[in-house]
């Protein structure tokens, strides 16, 4: 019999890092000790689950979901960018599931159920300065290709983890809110969420257990997720004789609804084949997902993230908490709806073209017969700008002008660069990301960042 779960995964960690020590001098208080990833100012939930996507197998996706609790459209989905950064089957629909921590494993509930689907939580999170939700905070965005597969071994489709149950429990309690427009979220008293939380948390474990016909000595790694920290260390105490390895809540601060993705890649980055995982996500109630690797799974070495540090004034200007003088130049125009619409493989999956003689044409020449797709290409920068008087979110805009393996030949803007560190023979790939918004409109577009 085929199994089902997950065939890939995949995560993402933008390029900027926080110093915590940085935020008392300037917010009076808060802050701690550490660093914690950063969304550049042209990232949003978008870019970066395309960023976490495109590192996944995607052959064979048959649908994507993507989660959420900082959409960048409403009224309007989401996932279609997506969608259409990973060039999927037009034919393969794509949902939103956004508006909570715990919409991101009912979108992962819900795909293991079906044929073979791509699930992408990303999130960004802000606290008001100096709180502690700015300091345990984190950005980031996980990915999972999930459905049926023969267990054929690494890298030819087959189920990596297959899911052994689930246990649930659904309660109705005021502990964590947000309203639409409100830059950070509001807490009721501690000890109040604290205590539903633990006790939402046994009776699901106790369900999954019981679902499964395993004891907990059985599941070999477990992780316990959650925007309570003090919930998720009493569970913890409750449960399992020696504490459970830490998810990502603990060692790269939480990260809304992509917390329960990133903590999954965790374990299963360092399970061996045929051990028995627990995923507890303390979310509205709690959520228990019990998988067990097969032998197809490897285990995959810890990436330490690596990054460049952002001042903390920088960071409060990006998300919006600080007003400063914006750019002496006329902001851009809002994007055309019907001229991205025309050129929608171009924009959005960096498609170009190919004459007959072999030539490649950025953007794509309309008398060109072959499509040549260029995301994944690399290139060298043969020259480059650095323009303080162009209008940018974050000033000075670094241009340069990209010849690419293969053929190819596109002036484009930098990121994730200093401009100090750029330099002609400079190696970069591709990379989602928005140019601008203008009324309302998110212009999005790719850009090329350094190799490293």
């Amino acid at each position: 019999m085929p199994a089902r779960g997950i065939v890939d995964y995949a995560t993402y960690r933008p390029y900027r890092r926080l110093d915590l020590t940085e935020i008392a001098s300037v917010a009076g208080g808060g802050g701690g000790r550490g660093t914690r990833p950063v969304a550049s100012y042209d990232e949003d939930t978008t870019t970066m689950a395309v960023a976490a996507a495109r590192r996944c197998s995607l052959d064979g996706v048959g649908s994507l979901w993507f989660s959420t609790t900082t959409p960048a459209y409403v009224d309007k989905t989401n996932a279609t960018a997506i969608h259409a950064a990973l060039r999927l089957d037009p034919a393969a629909p794509a949902f939103d599931a956004n508006g909570s921590v715990r919409s991101s494993v009912g979108a992962l509930r819900a795909a293991l159920a079906g044929a073979r689907s791509l699930v992408v939580a990303s999130d960004l999170r802000t606290g008001l300065p100096g709180s502690p939700d700015e300091a345990a905070g984190s950005d980031g965005a996980a990915a999972f290709v999930v459905g049926e597969g023969e267990d054929e071994g690494e890298g030819d489709g087959g189920v990596i983890a297959e899911v052994v149950g689930w246990g649930s429990a659904t309660a109705e309690f005021l502990d964590r809110w947000r309203t639409p427009g409100d830059p950070a979220s509001r807490v009721w008293e501690e000890r109040f969420g604290e205590g539903r939380y633990v006790a939402a948390g046994r009776a699901a474990w106790d369900d999954a257990l019981k679902a499964t016909g395993l004891a907990a000595d059985d599941i070999a790694r477990a992780a316990v997720v959650g925007s309570h920290t003090r919930a998720c260390t009493q569970f913890e105490r409750s449960v399992f004789a020696e504490p459970a390895i830490p998810g990502s809540a603990k060692t790269e601060g939480f990260a809304g609804a992509a917390a329960p993705g990133l903590a999954l890649a965790r374990l299963l980055d360092a399970a061996a084949p045929g051990e028995t995982l627990a995923l507890v996500v303390l979310a509205d109630g709690a959520d228990v997902l019990v998988l067990r690797t097969t032998d197809a799974h490897r285990p995959r070495p810890v990436e330490e993230p690596v990054g460049a540090p952002l001042a903390y004034g920088t960071y409060l200007r990006w998300r919006g908490l600080l007003t400063t003088e914006p750019p002496r130049r006329p902001e851009p125009a809002r994007p055309s709806a019907s001229a991205a619409g025309r050129n929608a493989d171009w924009k959005f999956g960096f498609v170009g073209s190919q004459d007959d003689a072999g030539t490649v044409h950025l953007p794509p020449a309309p008398l060109d017969a072959e499509a040549r797709p260029m995301a994944d290409a690399t290139g060298t920068v043969v020259t480059f700008t650095v323009d303080r008087l162009a209008y940018s979110p974050s000033p000075p805009v670094v241009f340069a002008v990209v010849d690419f393996d293969g053929g190819g030949r596109l002036p484009v803007e930098l990121t994730d660069v200093d401009p100090a560190d750029v330099a002609v023979g400079t190696r970069v790939e591709m990379t989602f990301r928005k140019l601008f918004t203008a009324d309302g409109i998110h212009n999005y577009f790719w850009k090329a960042r350094p190799i490293r």
